[in-house]
């Protein structure tokens, strides 16, 4: 192996471990927690865990083999599956993340609907649709048999080894990508900008109140009036940095590989097998933002994991204060003696 490889073969490691933890830490919070279980977004951030999770202990592990091996790293049948669940779940998790931006601006564009339009029986209907959408492009390409280990990325994936089909097959690609990356790439940038537009308009609301009460305060001292505008700026970058980093990590993690994808279908462009690897990392590495992204970071899950780590805390303190009270009875006797 190069040191490309053994690079490569690291950050493969890395996110497949990196990607477990983070997930199962979002499950632990939404198994403890009964309020997120409550809120109709846990229900798409579920969703999105369980895809990212089958995605670490799938396909990961079958591309660092590949990897490694430099070559199909199991059985035809075995591949098959993997390529096909491959497929299904990085559909899936792009649909989950569109459903959880449709949350959001019904959520914030009409907040005195959002319970009447958003319940678990429409967050239920949206989830099987994004699972029908999903499954519809592998079932079609195993038919097809376009499913095996394509060398260029070290992974079971879509992958077309006859020159026959290649019109067919090029023509299945772009529809793939279509309805899956740009579709939901749409859905995200309309509706979080929608978001973001609501949120500037409430912010210059509540800036024209905080400037007038700043006017009528006139004894009010400078380091205060200095951290009230500091705050001013803060809630007005603030929605900008939470868009711009769903948006954005969608598109930098995704976008390399699907354009990588439609440009290998061009026999005039040659990819080198590095970056189709490093594509392929890329999108891996949506599994380890999402935990954070969307989860581990917002205050509820951080009350949550505070609350877990108490708890654990305090049976393991009372654990021990039971074992030493235990020790210091059986020490009695022997005093006595």
């Amino acid at each position: 192996m190069s040191i490309w490889e053994l690079l490569l073969a690291f950050v493969v490691v890395v996110l497949m471990l990196v990607a477990l933890l983070a997930n199962v830490l979002v499950l632990m919070c939404f198994l403890y927690s009964a309020d997120i279980r409550k809120q109709v977004p846990g229900l798409f951030i579920l969703n999105l865990t369980f895809c990212n999770l089958l995605m670490a202990v799938s396909s990961m592990p079958l591309t660092l083999a590949g990897i490694i091996y430099k070559s199909q790293p199991a059985g035809d049948q075995v591949c098959h599956a993997v390529g096909f669940l491959e497929t299904f779940l990085t559909t899936n998790s792009m649909l989950s993340m569109a459903a959880l931006s449709i949350d959001r601006w019904i959520a914030v564009v009409f907040p005195l609907s959002y319970h009447s339009k958003m319940r678990y029986r429409d967050a239920a209907l949206i989830l099987s649709y994004t699972w029908l959408h999903s499954a519809s492009f592998p079932i079609v390409a195993a038919s097809l048999s376009w499913v095996g280990f394509h060398h260029l990325y070290a992974s079971c994936t879509l992958y077309n080894k006859r020159p026959e089909d290649r019109t067919q097959f090029v023509i299945f690609t772009g529809v793939f990508h279509a309805l899956s990356f740009l579709l939901s790439l749409v859905v995200l940038c309309f509706t979080y900008l929608k978001v973001l537009k609501v949120a500037r308009f409430h912010c210059k609301r509540i800036d024209v109140i905080t400037m007038q009460t700043l006017v009528l305060l006139v004894d009010i001292h400078p380091s205060v009036r200095e951290r009230c505008l500091e705050e001013q700026r803060r809630r007005r970058q603030r929605a900008t940095k939470k868009i711009s980093t769903f948006i954005g990590t969608f598109i930098l993690c995704f976008a390399p590989y699907v354009i990588t994808r439609l440009v290998e279908l061009s026999s005039v462009v040659h990819i080198n097998s590095h970056w189709g690897i490093i594509s392929k990392c890329l999108a891996y590495s949506k599994a380890v933002s999402d935990p954070f992204v969307y989860s581990l970071l917002r205050h509820q899950y951080k009350k949550t994991w505070k609350d877990i780590i108490n708890k654990i805390l305090k049976r393991s303190s009372i654990n021990s204060s039971a074992l030493a009270g235990e020790s210091h009875n059986r020490n009695l006797p022997q005093l006595n003696e």
